[in-house]
């Protein structure tokens, strides 16, 4: 019997930890249940992007988006969707718009273009032979039997392919995601480069906590290798490849490359002076060449289509897409792919939804803890390596974390400067001494005991760090704290000299009052408090005694009538 309807089950580890595992079953079970599992094929793919509305089900040739969906929905989505023919109205996406909308009506997806995540969440990532289908290995059997490895570094020149690096950011996980839901294409580039360098051995260092990206990646080494595609005499080419995977413990400083090879070789994950550079001094003494997961998934599709298709898409100095993991303060959470030079509004906007609750937009902070924020003042600057780059940010791997008004912007400096303190390696002093000097001014201006003179202070330090730190780690780890001070100079100031944070988030600069006329003494904040702060009977106005507050804030969450003011 024909297949009549795909059913597209999100298998990304975001939906997965929301059981669409269970949705996939459940699925299948109600197939079989009603006689309809020969013309239906249910298929668990890689991450579809918009992981807010997740876990999500898409079914084809209807193109049919259904969102939150809960395993309880599988039994209505195969007796009204699949056997009746009739939408299940309230898991569409938009219940308020045609019950024929399918994802190429969505807002979220139609100012993106895929290229990196062209086949997430259309194929199925453990099924080779889905990824062939649609082109997977094209490209590597145009190289091996019609291209030279000159021409194949021509193609790449032409088409101005820049390395999209980066690993571990806060908020950030598009590499972990194309692994996930398309790990043929990573195989494939690094074949087509060991082919292309003379190399005939590839290592894929991965974070061990990401066991089902790895999980993936095995299920596709091992089909590669049955097919020919990997191993010895590929494509009965006379080129021989093999792919090891070298597990990580997570280390962020492990995404420079001099430590990432250090930790490949089992040693300590420590940077390296450099020259030698890796290219021509790497893995055990040899040549390496190092990439990132998103810019070989790049490579297949520019053999294919060639330099010049990749060339023109972007601005003229950033060729191609860059992933964006869009997250924090913004309706539509998840990743997005965009031709460079889309405008941060289009992005936060159009694609993003803008900022939930009616908030306004404060700020953006792109390339993590090594980058820095950008202002409102700035949202319709074409994002590429340029325009970051005059900023006074980075790409970086591509995190992009949107804050509303009720965000302090000395806090979240701060929260990056821990980060990236904790993930030091502490092998140079700039970096192991000067990043914990210039956190514990930090926590001066935010429990309000700091002069404007620690402002220098943390100035003179981040001097020092970027100047004498051996990696891009230490050089970089004052560039939230340094882009923070540039732009919000007003709200240090209010942190320093008037003790006060205006976001209310530093916990010691601020205050809990009752507002005695919107208080209707319902004793919901004085059972919510946990110290016993709160005083006042059923019915009387409610008093909080700030000597006895942690500033917990439980009695503002817990309060319906807004009588609770944070000063």
């Amino acid at each position: 019997m024909a297949i009549r309807n795909y059913v597209m089950v999100c298998g990304g580890s975001g939906c997965m930890s929301s059981h669409s595992d269970q949705i996939y079953k459940a699925i299948l079970e109600e197939c079989k249940e009603q006689g309809i599992e020969d013309s239906v094929k249910v298929v668990q793919t890689g991450c579809f992007g918009f992981c807010s509305q997740g876990p999500i089900v898409k079914i084809l040739p209807e193109d049919t988006f259904y969102a939150n969906v809960k395993p309880s929905d599988a039994k209505d989505l195969v007796s009204e969707h699949l056997v009746k023919g009739r939408k299940v109205t309230r898991l569409l996406y938009d219940k308020s718009q045609s019950t024929e909308i399918g994802s190429v009506d969505i807002p979220f997806y139609k100012k993106q273009v895929r290229i990196v995540l062209r086949n997430c969440g259309l194929i199925d990532p453990e099924n080779i032979h889905e990824y062939i289908a649609r082109d997977g290995f094209k490209a590597l059997e145009k190289v091996l039997f019609e291209m030279t490895p000159e021409d194949v570094i021509n193609e790449l020149k032409t088409a101005g392919l820049r390395g999209r690096g980066g690993e571990g950011d806060p908020g950030a996980y598009m590499n972990r995601s194309t692994i996930e839901g398309d790990p043929c294409s990573i195989l494939e580039a690094m074949t087509i480069a060991g082919h292309t360098i003379g190399a005939h051995q590839g290592f894929i260092y991965i974070r061990a906590e990401y066991p089902l990206a790895v999980h993936r990646l095995e299920v596709a080494m091992k089909q590669c290798h049955e097919l020919g595609l990997l191993g010895k005499n590929i494509m009965g080419s006379g080129f021989d490849f093999d792919i090891e995977i070298r597990l990580g413990a997570g280390a962020f400083v492990c995404g420079e490359e001099t430590a990432l090879l250090q930790s490949i070789m089992g040693r300590r994950g420590m940077p390296q002076p450099r020259p030698p550079f890796p290219a021509t001094k790497g893995l055990w003494g040899k040549p390496t060449v190092i990439n990132n997961v998103e810019t070989w998934a790049n490579v297949p599709e520019i053999i294919v289509k060639g330099g010049v298709w990749f060339a023109t898409i972007g601005t003229d100095d950033s060729h191609g897409t860059k992933v964006f993991a869009l997250t924090g303060k913004i309706a539509n959470s998840g990743l997005v792919e965009v031709p460079m030079g889309t405008t941060l509004r289009d992005i936060v906007f159009d694609i993003g939804g803008g900022i939930p609750g009616g908030r306004k937009f404060k700020a953006v902070q792109t390339g993590g803890p090594s980058g820095g924020v950008i202002t409102a003042e700035h949202l319709d600057t074409g994002i590429d390596y340029g325009n970051l780059k005059k900023l006074n940010s980075i790409m970086g791997s591509g995190g992009m974390i949107i804050m509303s008004e009720d965000d302090c912007m000395v806090d979240t400096a701060k929260f990056y400067l821990n980060f990236a303190i904790d993930e030091s390696c502490g092998k140079c002093a700039p970096c192991r001494i000067g990043g914990r000097s210039m956190y514990a001014l930090m926590e001066k201006i935010t429990n309000g005991s700091a002069t404007m003179a620690d402002v220098e202070t943390i100035k003179k330090i981040a001097e020092a760090m970027s100047r004498g730190s051996l990696c891009a780690l230490g050089q970089t780890t004052p560039n939230p704290v340094l882009s923070t001070l540039r732009l919000f100079p007003e709200e240090y100031k209010a942190h320093i000299v008037d003790k006060h944070c205006p976001a209310g988030k530093c916990k010691k600069l601020i205050s809990f009052e009752v507002i005695p006329e919107k208080c209707i003494g319902c004793n919901a904040c004085s059972r919510h408090c946990p110290v016993g702060a709160i005083t006042g009977g059923i019915r009387e106005k409610h008093v909080i005694n700030p000597a006895v507050c942690i500033r917990c804030g439980a009695c503002k969450q817990s309060c319906k009538f807004g009588a609770i003011l944070v000063k």
